[in-house]
């Protein structure tokens, strides 16, 4: 996985540069190549930790779910958007994890981030997911949401 890494990250970069800069001129090429292999070079040194994901295949799954609950939030953020409703009550809920792969939790933050609606407060140092939802009378819905659709592939994945 590694050496795929670090050939696949500058040949991205430099389809990146070339697509930015709407030129393929030799000089476009020889500045993208050069930047594409330092940047591929540097990105390696700043990552300590190694991720091993065990199941890749699961993260379509994964994917799926959460193109599909983003599009569903999006008509529920907008339905509240166009008609309010005044037992609608926001706040902040906690929700207990298992998962303790620092790369499966960086993951699901950026599920629920991008998840309209939701936003990521804090994972505490005991693995406490603070939420930030707009109905906080759902609070159960909301536990049972991330963990059975999020963590337990992410845990299938990482760890």
């Amino acid at each position: 996985m590694r050496r795929a890494y670090l050939i696949l990250l500058p040949l991205f970069l430099l389809g990146l540069w070339l697509l930015l800069n709407q030129s393929v001129s030799a000089g476009q090429l020889a500045l993208g190549a050069a930047l594409a292999l330092w940047l591929g070079w540097a990105s390696t040194r700043l990552r300590p930790l190694r991720s091993r994901p065990h199941r890749v295949g699961r993260m379509a799954v994964l994917l799926g779910r959460l193109a599909f609950d983003i599009a569903r939030s999006n008509l529920n953020v907008a339905r509240l958007i166009w008609r309010p409703d005044d037992r609608l009550q926001p706040g902040f809920i906690e929700i207990p994890l298992v998962l303790r792969d620092p790369h499966g939790l960086a993951t699901l933050a950026c599920c629920l981030t991008y998840t309209p609606g939701t936003v990521l407060v804090e994972i505490s140092d005991d693995n406490v997911l603070t939420l930030h939802v707009l109905d906080t009378q759902n609070a159960p819905h909301w536990e049972d949401f991330v963990k059975n659709r999020y963590e337990r592939i992410l845990m299938e994945v990482f760890e």
